[in-house]
């Protein structure tokens, strides 16, 4: 991925620049890329009056090289170029200039004699031949593994890479033993009809090369920014208490992670205090044997030869003053006596020592089938008791019959109905 605004081959990202000038705020659009290398010395005067002439230029993936900028062009973070190759020219992609050209270059062991030049900026006809042969390799990468199963030949074709102009292209494989591809050039010449190049790889370049996603949720370091390949065997996992099962200790290329030699000199720097693994203590109720170390708490797990299943921890002082007796001849007192007491961790917990009803019971009819207080708050209010209220409510008082004044009793009045009339129509309807 660059700046450049699609013009690389490697990205999506788009700045908004359009040209083959790049971008001048490369630092700061959000690029990312293959082995990317941050400009850390870019707003620091140079205190010296002459700048160097080289460039690091990119191309596909983490193929980078150093090239001397011989026209004083003005070339920054992102310009496209063309520069010298063999044969023709290539096109790539500005990727560091300044001063820390030089520390790169002295970190690669690259020497500023007979350098390779940089012709000129790419123009747009230089772009479009690129881009032209950059959406072809996928093509070709497919053509070229079928060829090769074709001849039987037990390699992998892993990437394909053409240059800028076309006049090569080169051919990325990993293969386990030596591969005679006498005739698979000849299919590939044939076929392609450009000068063909084979490059062997190994298994950790061809992830660098295709980049991926580790366990740990980050980007392969070694598409990121490892570039030195140092050998990893299990010996790292053993020192480091590590499992060794090849599963978990296995990176994308199917090796065993680099990222194990990260903290093995920590680890052998605290283990350099321990008495060895193998080591047995003498003591009055038999010999003890090692079990267990742990590197943090500085302390190493014993065990009797006949009770393997009783572990005893001890300081790392207290095993090394054990042994000290052993070579004089002397036993050891028992384990138990010297194991260390831990204080004990309390858990404390919070459902069963709270009591659920220590909170106050509210009444759950409060607020519910009360008297709504009138809108005018000046009206005298009942000052009789609830009960009683509601007890007038539920009972209202009986009316007594009233006695006839002539002594006859009462008649029944007659119901008097009313006289239903027809509802009238509505005239809309």
């Amino acid at each position: 991925m660059s700046c450049g605004c699609k013009t690389s081959g490697d990205s999506s990202h788009s700045c908004g620049t359009k040209s083959a000038n790049g971008c001048e705020s490369v630092d700061t659009c959000g690029n990312s890329y293959k082995l990317s290398v941050f400009d850390w010395l870019s707003d620091i005067n140079n205190p010296s009056q002459s700048q160097t002439d080289f460039v690091e230029v990119r191309f596909k993936n983490d193929h980078k090289f150093f090239y001397k900028n011989v026209n004083k062009l003005p070339l920054h973070i992102g310009s496209i170029v063309t520069v010298e190759s063999s044969p023709g020219h290539d096109i790539g992609v500005v990727s560091l200039t300044g001063e820390l050209v030089k520390i790169q270059m002295k970190k690669k062991y690259v020497t500023e004699d007979n350098p390779l030049k940089i012709y000129r900026l790419a123009n747009q006809k230089d772009i479009e031949v690129w881009q032209e042969y950059r959406a072809k390799e996928e093509s070709v990468k497919i053509q070229a593994r079928k060829i090769a199963y074709a001849l039987n030949l037990e390699m992998k074709i892993t990437d394909v890479e053409y240059q800028g102009d076309g006049g090569k292209v080169t051919f990325y494989y990993t293969a386990e033993n030596r591969v005679d591809f006498r005739q698979l050039i000849k299919e590939y010449a044939s076929l392609f009809r450009t000068k063909i190049d084979m490059k062997q790889i190994g298994f950790r370049q061809e992830a660098a090369k295709i980049g991926g996603i580790g366990s740990c949720g980050r980007e392969l370091c070694c598409s990121t920014w490892l570039t030195d390949f140092r050998s990893v065997n299990t010996n790292a996992a053993r020192y480091q208490q590590l499992s060794i099962n090849p599963q978990k200790l296995a990176g994308q290329c199917g090796k065993l992670k680099c990222c194990l030699n990260y903290e093995l000199d920590s680890y052998l720097d605290a283990l350099s205090d321990f008495p060895s693994s193998n080591s047995t203590i003498d003591t009055v109720k038999g010999k003890a044997f090692c079990i267990k170390i742990d590197v943090f708490k500085k302390r190493m797990w014993f065990a009797y030869v006949d009770q393997s299943m009783s572990w005893y921890d001890l300081e790392v002082q207290d095993v090394k003053k054990l042994l000290a007796q052993n070579k004089k001849g002397e036993k050891a007192p028992p384990l138990e006596e010297l194991k260390t007491n831990d204080i004990p961790v309390k858990s404390v917990d919070l459902i069963q020592e709270n009591n659920v009803d220590r909170f106050e019971r509210r009444n759950r009819n409060s607020g519910k089938n009360q008297k709504r207080r009138p809108n005018n708050q000046n009206q005298p209010r009942d000052t009789r008791k609830p009960a009683e209220n509601q007890k007038d409510k539920t009972n209202p008082p009986r009316r007594e019959k009233q006695a006839p004044e002539n002594g006859k009793p009462a008649q029944p009045q007659a119901k008097k109905f009313k006289k239903k009339t027809p509802r009238k129509r509505d005239e809309n309807t």
